[in-house]
């Protein structure tokens, strides 16, 4: 496994247990901040001691559990919201009847697709498309680290029972878009389920039940 020069910090937080990470380049200390789920003083701790300055707030889907404090982090950073358009319409259609505050989590500022490249520092973050869980569910590829969502985790993948959830295009995915990336590309999944909390897409490809028994040249 190659070094990595990325700062990453994951935490551990909410009641789903969700893995929000903060991630900074070395240089700028310019970060994003990764599906906050809760347990806010937790991130003001990580960005005060490493003196992080935050550029963009994302998240790899639009699950309660990983938009949590979407609205407070946001504003206390002031910092723009970003999800992929196609999570952004679902979830906003599915909360236009319930509370105003359920609702303004998804008033998302970057509608993201496919292929899009935020800068950060010298970073570049680039959005991979990652349907199957959610309709709009996104990677995120930086250097070699893969914030994978709830898309893949070590030895498992995301459910695709949930509204808007499809295995098939979930393993489609998986197939078409992770696969194929460089099999040393760190994983950072959005839980941590698996015997590691980190893996490799080399290390998936050959103990990952999804991609072992679910994933054939014609997938």
């Amino acid at each position: 496994m190659q070094s990595n020069p990325l700062f990453i910090q994951r935490l551990n937080v909410g009641p789903y247990e969700v893995n929000t990470y903060i991630v900074a380049c070395p240089e700028t200390l310019e970060g994003i901040i990764i599906d906050p789920g809760g347990e806010d003083e937790k991130v003001h701790r990580v960005i005060e001691d490493h003196h992080i300055h935050p550029r963009y707030l994302i998240n790899t889907h639009g699950h309660r559990d990983h938009v949590q404090s979407n609205v407070a982090i946001s504003t206390h950073y002031d910092i723009p919201v970003c999800m992929h358009v196609d999570d952004k319409t679902f979830f906003q259609d599915r909360a236009a009847s319930q509370a105003p505050e359920t609702r303004k989590t998804y008033d998302i500022d970057i509608a993201l697709h496919h292929d899009d490249v935020l800068t950060v520092g010298t970073l570049k973050v680039k959005v991979i498309h990652t349907p199957g869980h959610t309709p709009g569910s996104v990677c995120l590829h930086i250097n070699n680290c893969l914030f994978s969502g709830d898309t893949l985790f070590v030895e498992s993948a995301g459910r695709a029972d949930l509204p808007g959830g499809n295995f098939h295009t979930l393993i489609r995915s998986i197939h078409q878009r992770l696969v194929p990336l460089p099999p040393d590309t760190i994983v950072y999944p959005g839980h941590d389920y698996g015997p590691t909390p980190v893996s490799t897409i080399g290390r998936e490809i050959k103990e990952n039940i999804y991609i072992t028994d679910f994933i054939s040249p014609s997938t």
